[in-house]
């Protein structure tokens, strides 16, 4: 009997209301799918890349089918939110062109506590399970370009 295939969530809870929030609609259309799920925590969202890299060069697809970002990036008074968010979008870029990580990428970028709030609820804008949404697609087009590859040897 095989395992079922896992999908790692790489989360920063700074806000943890949030997050969770976000974890929950991403979880349900994880497991829905047939997929565990096992999550890892680091400190904020500038982290999350580099937790990415590190557990995909520790196992990769032979662990994780694929990986989902969860944070959340509020503005504030100085530019330190704008540096967070476009080196962290670009690094989670890099995982997925670059080392081929299917990857779902759900980290909100809002103006405020309350525009957050609305995006994570899933009740509400369910970014999470958008996210999980697009790590599923991009599974699935690493399996179907897998097999066309397999077909055509």
């Amino acid at each position: 009997m095989s395992a079922k295939p896992s999908i790692l969530f790489v989360e920063a809870p700074y806000y943890e209301t949030i997050v969770g929030n976000m974890r929950k609609g991403a979880e349900a259309v994880c497991i829905e799918a047939g997929f565990d799920v096992q999550t890892i925590q680091v400190p904020g969202v500038f982290e999350i890349p580099a937790a990415c890299a590190l557990a995909w060069e520790a196992g990769g697809g032979s662990v994780y089918a694929g990986v989902i970002a969860l944070g959340c990036v509020i503005r504030g008074e100085t530019d330190h939110y704008d540096h967070i968010c476009r080196e962290a979008s670009r690094a989670c870029m890099d995982l997925a062109v670059v080392e081929g990580v299917p990857f779902g990428f759900g980290i909100l970028t809002c103006e405020n506590e309350d525009q957050a709030n609305v995006r994570a609820d899933p009740a509400g804008k369910n970014k999470g399970a958008e996210a999980a949404k697009a790590c599923l697609a991009m599974i699935h087009l690493h399996q179907r370009l897998a097999d066309m590859v397999d077909a055509s040897a």
